[in-house]
């Protein structure tokens, strides 16, 4: 049996990161506020999303565990690769990079093929992927999500209802790109700002939202079906960051300020809640994924309302999963606290998905008899 692994690989690992030696550097030690990054360098987070090589070797090595592994970069070839090889199952992690629909090109292809993969289907990578309408279908079915608009010209800013303060972040974009410490906006002249950048940097639509004032949580799902199992809860901890920063989990305190070799002690799992908050938010989480039909696993944002009240911000279908502890990624964090090993997560979700395909899986312990 034979795995093909698609994705996509950062050619240079700082490649994404700002250039400036004065600018976005690590948070000071004496509590000051650190400089951020300034508009002019946005455009280079553009490969933000794509795994390293040493994410893409720890996801091969795990599943070279119990199968024979193939890599197939998620290019121009990676078709005629994946017509001539023809794997048993396809592990897809592959972000793509050109198009509102980039994730879902990579699981279309194999649809077109009928090769089984692992992950959502290509209309739900798609939605998700459209900050807009994920929201919208959200609000359709009840689900509470903060209210907001979504602006495509600097003309549509003029008619847009809404209150302050508000956050603006880029439609399609995923792993914090486009999302900066000021994009917080609190009144009128910085949220023509943040539009008007995110419209000439990015060209695409710019989602402004309600700015919700309470704790964020991220939520680690793993499932299909009625068999959902939502691992330990993630709270995002803003006091770690620079003093006068806004709590907001932006691509400075993501990239910039957290550095591997000095992490920022940002995040607390499992989250320190009242077991009733946990309960709501989990159930709030799994309704949220059988809405949008996600499948085999997600990554679920979550912040809460004045109110103490949860509403989902954003909902990841290829979640980021970093092997090592001190890059701090919230989907194999959450999994080491339910007490899972990194390729015990990624044998699993792999064992979820291919079950979910009719294809027999090893005889080894069943999946979740490995959560604790």
């Amino acid at each position: 049996m034979t795995i093909a692994l698609t994705y996509n690989v950062k050619r240079d690992p700082e490649s994404f990161l700002p250039t400036s030696s004065d600018q976005a550097s690590e948070p000071s030690s004496d509590g000051t506020a650190s400089p951020l990054v300034p508009h002019a360098e946005r455009k280079q987070d553009l490969y933000a999303e794509w795994d390293t090589m040493d994410t893409i070797n720890a996801v091969r090595d795990a599943i070279a565990e119990r199968f024979s592994v193939s890599l197939v970069e998620a290019n121009a070839d990676a078709y005629e690769r994946l017509r001539t090889m023809r794997p048993t199952f396809v592990f897809n992690i592959a972000e793509g990079l050109h198009g509102v629909s980039r994730e879902a090109q990579i699981p279309a292809m194999l649809e077109l093929l009928e090769i089984p993969y692992l992950g959502s289907d290509p209309l739900t990578l798609a939605l998700c992927l459209d900050k807009g309408r994920t929201k919208e279908i959200l609000s359709h079915h009840g689900v509470r999500t903060a209210p907001f608009v979504t602006i495509a010209s600097m003309d549509e800013l003029e008619d847009a209802r809404v209150r302050f303060p508000l956050i603006v972040k880029p439609l399609h974009e995923g792993s914090s790109k486009g999302i900066y410490n000021s994009c917080v906006a609190r009144n009128s002249e910085e949220l023509e700002k943040e539009v008007r950048t995110i419209l000439e940097t990015y060209e695409e639509p710019v989602l402004v939202e309600e700015f919700l004032p309470g704790r964020e949580f991220t939520v680690a799902v793993l499932g299909n079906g009625a068999s959902l199992t939502v691992l330990p809860i993630v709270e995002i901890s803003f006091a770690a960051l620079p003093e006068g920063m806004n709590p907001i989990y932006s691509y400075e305190a993501k990239w910039v300020w957290d550095k591997a070799d000095n992490p920022l002690e940002i995040f607390s799992c499992p989250a320190r809640i009242p077991e009733s908050l946990a309960g709501e938010i989990r159930e709030l989480c799994e309704r949220t994924y059988r809405v949008l039909r996600c499948r085999d696993w997600s990554r679920i944002d979550v912040r809460l309302d004045g109110g103490g009240h949860p509403h989902i911000l954003e909902v990841n279908p290829l979640p980021g999963i970093l092997p090592r502890p001190e890059d701090n990624s919230c989907f194999p964090k959450a999994a080491r606290a339910a007490g899972m090993t990194y390729a015990q997560l990624i044998n699993s979700v792999l064992d979820i998905a291919m079950a979910r395909c009719g294809i027999a899986v090893s005889e080894d312990e069943p999946v979740m008899d490995r959560i604790q």
